[in-house]
Protein backbone atom coordinates (compact mmCIF):
# COMPACT_ATOMS: atom_id res chain seq x y z
CA UNK A 1 0.00 0.00 0.00
CA UNK A 2 1.37 3.93 -0.93
CA UNK A 3 0.80 6.47 1.73
CA UNK A 4 -2.25 8.74 1.37
CA UNK A 5 -1.91 12.62 1.92
CA UNK A 6 -5.60 13.06 3.67
CA UNK A 7 -7.05 16.60 4.33
CA UNK A 8 -6.30 17.30 8.09
CA UNK A 9 -9.86 16.97 10.49
CA UNK A 10 -10.46 18.32 13.97
CA UNK A 11 -10.64 14.71 14.86
CA UNK A 12 -6.80 14.66 14.08
CA UNK A 13 -5.54 17.91 15.90
CA UNK A 14 -5.10 15.95 19.41
CA UNK A 15 -3.06 13.33 17.77
CA UNK A 16 -0.59 16.04 15.58
CA UNK A 17 -0.15 18.05 18.90
CA UNK A 18 1.08 14.58 20.72
CA UNK A 19 3.74 14.18 17.40
CA UNK A 20 4.50 17.87 17.57
CA UNK A 21 5.35 18.15 21.53
CA UNK A 22 7.79 15.05 20.66
CA UNK A 23 11.10 15.74 21.10
CA UNK A 24 11.94 13.12 17.98
CA UNK A 25 9.45 15.86 16.05
CA UNK A 26 10.39 19.29 17.71
CA UNK A 27 14.16 19.01 17.36
CA UNK A 28 13.48 20.04 13.74
CA UNK A 29 10.97 22.95 14.51
CA UNK A 30 11.19 26.72 15.01
CA UNK A 31 9.28 26.32 18.41
CA UNK A 32 9.52 23.39 20.37
CA UNK A 33 7.46 24.87 23.52
CA UNK A 34 4.92 22.44 24.59
CA UNK A 35 2.14 22.65 23.02
CA UNK A 36 -1.21 23.14 25.09
CA UNK A 37 -4.62 21.86 23.84
CA UNK A 38 -5.94 25.51 23.67
CA UNK A 39 -3.33 26.69 21.54
CA UNK A 40 -4.08 23.65 19.38
CA UNK A 41 -7.29 24.57 19.33
CA UNK A 42 -6.64 27.86 17.89
CA UNK A 43 -4.30 26.72 15.52
CA UNK A 44 -6.13 24.60 13.81
CA UNK A 45 -8.96 27.38 13.92
CA UNK A 46 -6.60 29.57 12.18
CA UNK A 47 -5.82 27.07 9.81
CA UNK A 48 -9.05 26.12 9.02
CA UNK A 49 -10.08 29.42 7.58
CA UNK A 50 -6.26 30.73 5.62
CA UNK A 51 -7.22 30.40 1.93
CA UNK A 52 -2.64 30.28 1.65
CA UNK A 53 -2.66 26.97 3.34
CA UNK A 54 -3.71 22.75 3.03
CA UNK A 55 -2.55 20.41 5.75
CA UNK A 56 -2.57 16.73 5.38
CA UNK A 57 -2.42 13.99 7.49
CA UNK A 58 -0.10 11.01 6.47
CA UNK A 59 -0.99 7.54 6.05
CA UNK A 60 0.48 4.62 5.71
CA UNK A 61 -1.04 1.37 5.32
CA UNK A 62 -3.69 2.72 6.69
CA UNK A 63 -1.93 4.31 9.97
CA UNK A 64 -1.82 7.87 10.67
CA UNK A 65 1.72 8.39 10.69
CA UNK A 66 2.99 12.32 10.43
CA UNK A 67 1.94 16.07 9.12
CA UNK A 68 2.47 17.79 5.76
CA UNK A 69 1.60 20.71 4.82
CA UNK A 70 1.39 23.73 2.23
CA UNK A 71 1.76 27.43 3.68
CA UNK A 72 2.33 30.84 1.62
CA UNK A 73 0.29 29.30 -1.15
CA UNK A 74 0.60 32.60 -3.77
CA UNK A 75 -1.16 32.74 -6.62
CA UNK A 76 0.42 36.26 -7.42
CA UNK A 77 4.28 34.43 -6.66
CA UNK A 78 3.00 31.58 -8.37
CA UNK A 79 4.73 29.68 -5.43
CA UNK A 80 4.39 28.11 -1.75
CA UNK A 81 6.26 26.78 0.75
CA UNK A 82 6.02 22.94 2.47
CA UNK A 83 6.87 20.85 5.20
CA UNK A 84 6.29 17.12 6.66
CA UNK A 85 7.28 15.31 10.21
CA UNK A 86 6.73 11.76 10.78
CA UNK A 87 5.39 11.64 14.33
CA UNK A 88 5.72 8.22 14.19
CA UNK A 89 9.32 7.24 14.36
CA UNK A 90 9.41 3.50 14.29
CA UNK A 91 8.48 3.98 10.71
CA UNK A 92 11.67 5.96 9.94
CA UNK A 93 14.12 5.17 7.12
CA UNK A 94 11.63 2.95 5.29
CA UNK A 95 11.08 5.59 2.34
CA UNK A 96 8.50 7.14 3.53
CA UNK A 97 9.34 10.77 3.44
CA UNK A 98 10.77 10.01 -0.21
CA UNK A 99 6.56 9.14 -1.10
CA UNK A 100 5.34 12.51 1.22
CA UNK A 101 7.76 14.36 -1.17
CA UNK A 102 6.75 12.70 -4.46
CA UNK A 103 3.03 13.27 -3.75
CA UNK A 104 3.34 16.79 -2.02
CA UNK A 105 5.45 17.87 -5.28
CA UNK A 106 3.29 16.02 -7.87
CA UNK A 107 0.21 18.33 -6.02
CA UNK A 108 1.84 20.96 -6.20
CA UNK A 109 2.84 21.55 -9.90
CA UNK A 110 0.50 19.34 -11.24
CA UNK A 111 -2.67 20.13 -9.80
CA UNK A 112 -1.93 23.47 -7.99
CA UNK A 113 -0.14 24.48 -10.90
CA UNK A 114 2.14 26.85 -9.10
CA UNK A 115 5.89 27.56 -10.40
CA UNK A 116 8.03 27.16 -7.16
CA UNK A 117 7.95 25.13 -4.20
CA UNK A 118 9.93 26.20 -1.06
CA UNK A 119 11.02 25.08 2.37
CA UNK A 120 13.73 25.77 4.97
CA UNK A 121 15.90 22.97 7.41
CA UNK A 122 18.05 23.29 9.79
CA UNK A 123 21.70 22.90 8.74
CA UNK A 124 21.89 20.23 11.42
CA UNK A 125 19.52 17.79 9.40
CA UNK A 126 21.79 16.99 7.01
CA UNK A 127 19.53 13.67 6.60
CA UNK A 128 16.53 16.33 5.25
CA UNK A 129 18.59 18.43 3.18
CA UNK A 130 19.93 15.17 1.05
CA UNK A 131 16.67 14.28 0.72
CA UNK A 132 15.78 17.72 -0.80
CA UNK A 133 18.21 17.86 -3.29
CA UNK A 134 18.03 14.16 -4.56
CA UNK A 135 14.45 15.39 -5.84
CA UNK A 136 16.50 18.45 -7.29
CA UNK A 137 15.83 21.32 -4.63
CA UNK A 138 18.54 23.92 -4.74
CA UNK A 139 19.50 25.62 -1.93
CA UNK A 140 18.47 29.48 -2.68
CA UNK A 141 19.54 30.81 0.66
CA UNK A 142 21.17 30.76 4.26
CA UNK A 143 19.91 32.13 6.86
CA UNK A 144 22.22 33.04 9.80
CA UNK A 145 21.24 32.36 13.48
CA UNK A 146 17.95 31.81 12.14
CA UNK A 147 15.72 29.77 14.99
CA UNK A 148 16.78 29.51 18.71
CA UNK A 149 17.31 25.93 19.81
CA UNK A 150 18.24 24.94 23.34
CA UNK A 151 19.87 27.91 23.95
CA UNK A 152 21.34 28.17 20.46
CA UNK A 153 21.14 29.81 17.52
CA UNK A 154 20.56 27.75 14.64
CA UNK A 155 21.30 28.42 10.68
CA UNK A 156 18.70 27.56 8.20
CA UNK A 157 19.46 26.49 4.72
CA UNK A 158 16.32 28.14 2.04
CA UNK A 159 15.71 24.89 -1.09
CA UNK A 160 13.81 25.51 -3.87
CA UNK A 161 12.48 23.49 -6.91
CA UNK A 162 10.96 25.06 -9.87
CA UNK A 163 7.95 23.12 -11.97
CA UNK A 164 10.55 22.57 -14.89
CA UNK A 165 13.10 21.16 -12.58
CA UNK A 166 10.14 18.68 -11.09
CA UNK A 167 9.54 18.10 -15.00
CA UNK A 168 13.00 17.00 -15.24
CA UNK A 169 12.63 14.73 -12.32
CA UNK A 170 9.53 13.28 -11.37
CA UNK A 171 9.92 10.42 -13.69
CA UNK A 172 13.38 9.45 -12.39
CA UNK A 173 12.35 9.81 -8.84
CA UNK A 174 8.79 7.84 -9.58
CA UNK A 175 11.20 4.92 -10.66
CA UNK A 176 13.35 5.14 -7.81
CA UNK A 177 10.51 5.28 -5.20
CA UNK A 178 8.07 2.85 -6.87
CA UNK A 179 10.20 0.55 -7.92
Amino acid sequence: MDIQLTPLQHEDIELVRTWRNSEEVAQYMYTDDLITAEQQEAWFAKISKDPSSQYWIIQYNGQKIGLASLTGISQTLSSCYWAFYLGDTSIRGAGIGSKVEFNVLSYVFEHLKLNKLRCEVFTFNDKVISMHEKFGFRREAYYRQHARKNGKWQDVVGLAMLREEWETYREIMRAKIYR
